[in-house]
């Protein structure tokens, strides 16, 4: 993730704007985005396209691809990473190649995390490896366990909630690509 705080560095003095200015443009704290900056900070895809829409580029900017034809994703290939405000741990498992239209992850949701809501363009697939999970859609509960699979349109109002004492491990799979 040091390669994105780099580049919102870059592209903020590039556009001759202060950090002040950036966050009245994202309403995200000038603290905050100096932590970004320095990398001391993870991001929320939400901030992070708040941010990309405010420098006046598309998100996936921040992200260099390095296709590739190793097509094998290999356990300690996966670098693990987390999003602001979530103890949630992500491990990317998606092959580069040019017009990728899936994102794939590994995701350990840790008792009493849960995700943002929110909506957008696409579909989103779990599949829970370990571990119990609730997901909300649309307001309506569906209770995961182990073995099961939750697959929707992203359109509609979603989150996700470990309600349980252990953790849970999901396989993701959704659409359009994150990075």
């Amino acid at each position: 993730m040091k390669e994105v705080s780099e580049k919102i560095k870059n592209l903020r003095t590039d556009n001759k704007k202060t950090l002040k200015q950036l966050s009245d443009d994202t309403g995200l704290s000038v603290s905050f985005l100096s932590q970004v900056e320095r990398g001391e900070s993870s991001l929320a895809i939400t901030s992070l396209n708040k941010i990309a829409e405010a420098l006046g580029v598309h998100i996936t900017s921040f992200f260099t691809p390095q296709y590739t034809e190793a097509f094998k994703i290999s356990p300690d290939a996966m670098e693990p990473f987390t999003l602001e405000h979530s103890d949630q741990e992500f491990l990317r498992a998606s092959s580069e190649f040019k017009d990728r239209k899936l994102d794939n992850y590994i995701i350990t949701v840790y008792p009493g995390n849960k995700s943002e809501s929110s909506s957008h363009e696409g579909e989103e697939m779990y599949y829970v490896l370990e571990g119990e999970i609730t997901f909300y859609l649309n307001q309506k509960e569906y209770n995961l366990k182990k073995g099961e699979v939750i697959h929707y349109p992203s359109s509609i109002n979603h989150y996700y909630i470990n309600s349980g004492g252990e953790a849970a491990r999901l396989f993701c799979v959704l659409t359009p690509k994150l990075f």
